[in-house]
């Protein structure tokens, strides 16, 4: 039926059928989130029989609720301090990794990426066990610094592997005029591959950043006192104290979900700036 239209209303027909899959995709993942706040303003004691949208009457003393049973602000801060460490030392050995990846010789290069691949099929829950017997021979149980260890082997290889592919699209003449002028492999890397890989390191340290902010298990296993807990487990204690009382589960599930929103919403920002600016990489 498109196939008949004239060619400008056949790409303004595709376009709006575009947006509007766009549209029903966005509005399928941000239901949840919808469904949240509106149940954070929700009377507490009070069962809703239905999904209520727009709570009667709303009730904005659910999350000062929450600062006074939990230390929100601890906790945040904690859960700050792991993520501000983490990230940085992700997106470095992750984009070394990757660099190193990308300018080894193709027989290398394919062997790498298999390893690397086959590292990303091992399961989290596969680790956890020996993880948790090294941390405790090395004396880091109980300390939040144990949750930042895992950004020394990068995190996670599908970051590596993302830059590894970020720096393969950069023409390979871009770094040989930088080693010609005199330039060694980490000014390479530092003042050439990764301005070239922006939209890729802002992917990563969002992914990364959400990791360990919500990551729930590994301080679970390691962080017994609550001065250390991060804001997860901070969710955990709330729930403990009431298990009936959803809207202030998830007013404070709000309260900390807010500094994920807020970066997911600047790096798109900054991301989309990026693409329009240059395109896509190498290009």
């Amino acid at each position: 039926m498109l196939s008949r239209l004239p060619g400008r209303r056949r790409r303004l027909a595709l376009s709006a059928m575009h947006r509007l899959v766009v549209a029903a995709v966005a509005l399928l993942f941000l239901l949840p989130l919808i469904w949240a706040v509106s149940t954070s303003l929700r009377e507490t004691g009070v069962p809703a029989r239905a999904i209520e949208w727009i709570p009667s009457p709303v009730a904005w003393e659910n999350y000062p609720a929450v600062f006074a049973l939990i230390d929100v602000r601890r906790f945040a801060l904690n859960s700050l301090f792991v993520a501000a460490l983490a990230v940085p030392i992700t997106i470095f050995v992750a984009s070394t990794a990757g660099f190193a990846i990308a300018h080894v010789s193709q027989r290398w290069r394919s062997r790498l990426i298999a390893v690397s691949i086959l590292c990303l099929m091992v399961p989290l829950t596969a680790i956890w066990l020996p993880r948790f017997i090294l941390f405790k021979e090395a004396g880091l149980i109980n300390q939040r610094i144990a949750l930042v260890v895992p950004a020394l082997m990068g995190t996670s290889p599908l970051y590596v592997l993302l830059f590894a592919w970020a720096f393969l699209r950069v023409p390979r003449e871009v770094f040989e005029a930088a080693r010609l002028d005199g330039a060694g492999p980490y000014r390479v890397w530092a003042e050439i591959g990764l301005p070239l890989a922006r939209p890729v390191t802002v992917a990563v340290a969002v992914l990364s950043f959400v990791h360990y902010w919500n990551s729930f298990v590994e301080p679970l296993l390691l962080i017994r006192t609550a001065d250390a807990m991060t804001a997860s487990l901070g969710l955990r204690v709330l729930y403990a104290l009431d298990r009936t009382n959803w809207p202030l589960m998830m007013a404070g599930a709000m309260l900390l979900t807010a500094p994920v929103i807020i970066l997911f919403l600047l790096a798109q920002r900054a991301f989309q700036q990026d693409v329009r600016g240059r395109g896509v990489l190498g290009e």
